[in-house]
C-alpha cells in the first residue's frame, strides 16, 4: 500500500536534517528542512543513503479565458435569446475544465442584429470559434461573440450524422444527402486549420 500523500504549503517545516537530505522544493534552516511551495512532498532514497526530500506541484497551471481571447466551444444548448456553449479551448490550449459561456443573440453577427434567429445560425453539438467579450462571475458565463467573419461555427453534423461543408457564409451541406442547413459559418484562418 502506497504511504498517504502528504501536501504542505511554503515555509512549513517538514522534518531534520538527520531524517534526509533537501531536494527541489525546500530549503534548509536551523538544521530543517522546510517547503519553498505549496505540494506533494516526497521521500527517495538510493542505496541506503539519506531520502532526499522534495516538494512537486502540478506543473500545469489552469489557463483562464481572457477578454479578448479567441475561445474554441461547443454548443449545449439554444434557445430563442441565446446559445450556451461549454469553452474547450483558449487558443490552442486545451482546458482541463471546460468553462461556461453564452453567445446572445446580438452577438452572433456584426449587421442585421435585429435579424438573427439563433436556431438558424448554431445548433447543439456544433463546435464554434468566438471571442470573450466579458468575463463570467460565479454565477454568469462568459459571454462570447461570433460577429466577425472568422467566427462562427467551424464543425458541424447533419442529421444523419455526416460532418457537413460550409457552402456559403449562412448555410453548410450535408455531403450524404445534400440538405442544407442554416448556420453562422466561420471562414476559418489557416493557423486553425489542423492537417
Amino acid at each position: 500500500m502506497a504511504p498517504p500523500v502528504r501536501y504542505c504549503i511554503p515555509g512549513e517545516r517538514l522534518c531534520n536534517l538527520e531524517e534526509g537530505t533537501p531536494g527541489s522544493g525546500t530549503y534548509t534552516r536551523h538544521g530543517y528542512i522546510f517547503s519553498s511551495l505549496a505540494g506533494c512532498m516526497t521521500k527517495s532514497s538510493e542505496n541506503g543513503a539519506l531520502p532526499v526530500v522534495s516538494v512537486i506541484r502540478e506543473t500545469e497551471s489552469q489557463l483562464l479565458p481572457d477578454v479578448g481571447a479567441i475561445v474554441t466551444c461547443k454548443v449545449s444548448s439554444i434557445n430563442s435569446r441565446f446559445a450556451k456553449v461549454h469553452i474547450l479551448y483558449v487558443g490552442s490550449t486545451p482546458l482541463k475544465n471546460s468553462f461556461r459561456g453564452t453567445i446572445r443573440k446580438e452577438d452572433v453577427r456584426a449587421t442585421e442584429k435585429d435579424k438573427v434567429e439563433i436556431y438558424k445560425s448554431f445548433r447543439p453539438g456544433d463546435i464554434v470559434l468566438a471571442k470573450v467579450i466579458s468575463l463570467g462571475d460565479a454565477q454568469s458565463n462568459y459571454l462570447l461573440t461570433t460577429a466577425e467573419n472568422e467566427l462562427g461555427v467551424v464543425v458541424a453534423h447533419s442529421e444523419s450524422g455526416v460532418q457537413m461543408v460550409p457552402i456559403s457564409w449562412c448555410e453548410m451541406q450535408c455531403p450524404k444527402t445534400h440538405t442544407k442547413e442554416f448556420r453562422k459559418v466561420a471562414r476559418v484562418q489557416p493557423e486553425f486549420l489542423q492537417t
